[in-house]
């Protein structure tokens, strides 16, 4: 950002202070060290907690999944509350501190669960498949682990990257500040999903989850380490939200005022540069723009406003419009994300049913079996830049634009499914696991291709195209959608249990390619969609390329 961010600081917003030199690359060190402490202990817990789930509390296999998809989408669900906090009320600072602080507190609990039998039920018989279920009070301290842990990761993992991003004014600084975050995110969570996951299923699950309270510790020492480096940001001036609202009520109030082309009869605060109306303000979504036409009493003889919900400025319509074209394009994510979490919860279930051997001696834990994803994320996303893009240009003479990269991502991940379905109407042609689990590397390399392409693309793309008093929401919103599309896709495989034969828990008596193919035809209705949206938007801040 430019010169009108500001820290929170009051030393920061004393001229005479040395406050340009907090921010800028001196962060980064900070930053990225944070990233990783909190992406081993999330991602080294969450990998591998269907197999906890299924082998320490009894749960049914299908169960399993449908419970780690809802931890996953609280994971991703948190994000907006957390940035919604930050925007309006803490800042990035405080909000990354207190669920950092709340994730570390739900690690805990959950490695209690581990280490103290009575936390957990009884092992099973080992002739016999009756297995005593987990008790109320059982259950209450692994949901309440599960639940803090989902607040804090959730809380705290794109409001650090808002915060790594406003640390710098350059938007070509920004946009490598995002790839090297993701390649950061990526990589850790390879390492998460390797090594975590195989001190807990060959040292033991205590002490695997014990490595994720002291990466979480870790990652919140060197934040708070660095909190003398770190630029603010603008001080929170009350929920964005509310100017939204008073956006809408005000053109409900003033619908039978006539629209004016002058720039006198709008209002613009004292800090907005008066704008074009004719040329900028009625180009789109006209009826909007009576929000900010100034009538009789509106304004008081100082030049402020003396009735909030009968008018506007001029800034927070054009937000309010903003968001609102916006809206389509990352409302497409969901029929991305659906299918997604369909396939790696279902990935799972799949590697327990094949032959996981590599060699003799070792054998792929069925947790880390998405791992390949994150493998390919990690070397995807640094290629883009290296190599597609240029490409690119060199072909069409051009850059590719946000959208016609992220809608590679969206192809990938459709042609991925179809990969999924007829992998898996093979596997169920063989029985006693003798198809090996590498068939399933193909889709996941290509899920894995997919999310780089889709994910960094799009969290940097709304953190520039949202307004400013948007911008943690905006880059945490995309998160939001993922979120909602993993509860999403629970209710939807449960009704799929309930409406079809396709997911019984033995998932070799059941027709999983087919809920694959389902899947095929939600994502190339999304893709059709989106280029739809993508066709029709036009940028706001996202300097493209004629």
């Amino acid at each position: 950002m430019d010169n009108s961010v500001l820290s929170t600081d009051p030393e920061a917003n004393n001229p005479t202070s040395n406050s340009k030199s907090r921010g800028n690359w001196v962060t980064f060190p900070f930053i990225t060290g944070t990233m990783i402490g909190l992406t081993l202990a999330g991602v080294g817990y969450l990998s591998n907690i269907i197999v906890y789930l299924i082998q320490e509390f009894h749960f049914q296999s299908i169960s399993a999944a449908q419970l780690s998809n809802i931890i996953i989408g609280g994971n991703n669900v948190f994000p907006l509350v957390g940035a919604i906090l930050a925007d309006s009320f803490f800042g990035n600072f405080s909000v990354l501190t207190i669920t950092s602080c709340v994730s570390f507190l739900g690690l805990v609990l959950l490695v209690l669960t581990a280490l103290l039998q009575p936390l957990r039920p009884p092992p099973c018989l080992t002739e016999s498949s009756l297995c005593k279920s987990a008790s109320y009070f059982q259950y209450t301290v692994l949901y309440g682990s599960l639940i803090l842990t989902s607040i804090g990761f959730g809380g705290s993992r794109y409001t650090l990257a808002t915060m790594g991003a406003n640390q710098f004014n350059k938007s070509e600084d920004q946009t490598t500040f995002f790839n090297s975050f993701f390649f950061t995110l990526y990589s850790s969570s390879v390492i998460a999903a390797t090594a975590i996951v195989f001190i807990q299923e060959d040292v033991s699950w205590a002490v695997g989850f014990g490595v994720c309270v002291a990466a979480n510790f870790i990652g919140l020492v060197i934040f708070l380490v660095g909190k003398q480096f770190y630029k603010r940001g603008d001080k929170p001036e009350g929920s964005p939200f509310t100017g939204l609202a008073r956006v809408v009520v005000a053109t409900v109030k003033k619908r039978h005022v006539e629209l004016s082309s002058r720039c006198e009869d709008y209002y613009c605060e004292k800090d907005e540069k008066v704008l074009d109306i004719a040329g900028s303000l009625t180009k789109s979504f006209r009826f909007l723009n009576r929000a900010a036409i100034k009538t009789e009493g509106d304004i008081k003889p100082d030049g402020s406003i003396a009735k909030p919900w009968r008018i506007c400025s001029v800034q927070q319509v054009e937000d309010f419009k903003t968001l609102i074209t916006i809206f389509p394009i990352w409302s497409s994510n969901i029929l991305v994300a659906i299918p997604i979490a369909v396939q790696l919860s279902l990935t799972v279930l799949q590697a327990l049913a094949m032959d996981r051997h590599l060699g003799k001696h070792f054998q792929i834990p069925a947790g880390s079996i998405s791992v390949l994803v994150l493998i390919t994320n990690s070397i995807t996303v640094p290629l883009i830049d290296r190599i597609f893009n240029p490409c690119w240009r060199l072909i069409t003479r051009k850059y590719p634009t946000p959208f016609q990269i992220v809608g590679v991502g969206h192809g990938m991940n459709v042609i991925s499914m179809v990969i999924s379905a007829l992998v898996e109407s093979q596997r169920l042609k063989l029985t006693d696991g003798q198809m090996s689990v590498t068939w399933l590397f193909p889709q996941l390399i290509l899920v894995g291709i997919g999310e780089a392409f889709h994910f960094p693309g799009q969290v940097s793309l709304y953190y520039k195209e949202f307004p400013v008093s948007f911008r943690s929401t905006g880059t945490a919103i995309i998160s939001f959608i993922i979120g909602v599309s993993f509860y999403l896709s629970t209710g939807l495989i449960a009704v799929v249990e309930k409406v079809t034969n396709w997911l019984p828990d033995n998932i070799n008596e059941g027709r999983v390619d087919n809920v694959y193919w389902v899947m095929v035809g939600l994502g190339v209705i999304n893709f059709v969609y989106y280029l739809i949206c993508a066709h029709l938007y036009t940028y706001q801040n996202v300097e493209v390329e004629q």
